[in-house]
C-alpha cells in the first residue's frame, strides 16, 4: 500500500494522505513519498495540485508513537526528530515554491504540524465538521510545520499567539473569517467545490497563474519563510530533548488511547 496516492483529474494531480487507521498522522516514508510525489507533479506542470488525504482526518501531524519509538536514546529521538521535521519543512517550501496553483480539499481535522500543509496551499475547501488545532503545548513541543514561520501572516500576530497558548481549536467557520479557508462545506462537497475551482483555472492562462504564484512567493519571501521554519526546527530540538517533553508524550498517547 502506498502512503501517497496519486490520482489525474481534469488536468490537475491530486495527492492524498493514505494512512487512514492512523488519521494520515506524518511518518518518515509518508513524508518521503508526499515529497517525491510532489517533484514528479511538477515536472508534469498540471493545471492545479490539490492535496487532499483518505478517511476522516486529513492529518494529525507528527505520529507521537513515532517519535516514542526511537526514544531509546536522546541523539536517536533528535536525529528522528531532526529528520521528521526537516522533512515536512522541505514540502511546505516546495509547495509555495510549485509553479501551479497549489488547492487543498480537507475534509477532517488537522493538527500539529500537517496545518502547514494548508498554510502552503492558495485555496482551501473545508468540510464544516473539520478543524485546525495546534497541540504543541499539551505535549511540550515547539511549533513546527509553519505555525510560527506561515500563519501569523495569515491570521495576525496576536490571534496566532492567543492560538498557542490556548490551544484553541479553529472551526471551519473561523477558519474561513480568518483566511485560512476560501470555502467551507458539507464533506460530500469538498472534492466537487476543489474540481470547480479546477475548471475555473483551467479555463485560463496558466502562464498568468505561473506568473502571479512566481510574483506572490519570489525568493526573496520563499527565503523568509525557509530561516523562519529553520527556527521552528531548531527549537523543536531543543525542546524534544528535554525530559519534561518524553513525559509529556507518553502521558498524551495515553490520554488518546
Amino acid at each position: 500500500m502506498t502512503l501517497v496516492d496519486t490520482e489525474h483529474k481534469d488536468g490537475a494531480i491530486w495527492l492524498y494522505l493514505n494512512r487512514p487507521a492512523r488519521h494520515n498522522a506524518l511518518t518518515q516514508p509518508l513524508l518521503d513519498e508526499l515529497f517525491a510525489e510532489i517533484r514528479l507533479a511538477e515536472a508534469k506542470k498540471p493545471a492545479a495540485l490539490v492535496l487532499s488525504a483518505r478517511g476522516r482526518s486529513f492529518s494529525t501531524g507528527g505520529d507521537i508513537n513515532g517519535f516514542l519509538d526511537h526514544a531509546g536514546s536522546q541523539d536517536q529521538l533528535v536525529s528522528y526528530a531532526d529528520k521528521l521535521v526537516g522533512s515536512l519543512h522541505d514540502i511546505i517550501l516546495s509547495l509555495i515554491a510549485f509553479s501551479s496553483p497549489v488547492l487543498a480539499a480537507v475534509g477532517g481535522p488537522v493538527t500539529g504540524g500537517s496545518t502547514g500543509l494548508v498554510l502552503a496551499a492558495d485555496m482551501v475547501a473545508l468540510s464544516k465538521t473539520a478543524f485546525i488545532q495546534p497541540y504543541y503545548s499539551e505535549v511540550g513541543f515547539a511549533p513546527d510545520g509553519g505555525w510560527t514561520a506561515l500563519m501569523p501572516e495569515k491570521i495576525g500576530t496576536a490571534k496566532a499567539l492567543e492560538i498557542q497558548y490556548l490551544n484553541t481549536r479553529i472551526s471551519a467557520e473561523e477558519a474561513q473569517r480568518f483566511g485560512l479557508a476560501t470555502n467551507v462545506c458539507a464533506p460530500s462537497d469538498v472534492e466537487p467545490k476543489i474540481a470547480e475551482w479546477v475548471t475555473g483555472i483551467s479555463r485560463r492562462f496558466p502562464q498568468t497563474h505561473v506568473a502571479t504564484r512566481q510574483n506572490v512567493w519570489d525568493e526573496p519571501r520563499r527565503q523568509l519563510v525557509k530561516e523562519r521554519l529553520d527556527r521552528e526546527k531548531a527549537r523543536f530540538l531543543v525542546l524534544i530533548a528535554r525530559p519534561e517533553t518524553l513525559a509529556g508524550m507518553q502521558e498524551f498517547t495515553k490520554q488518546s488511547a
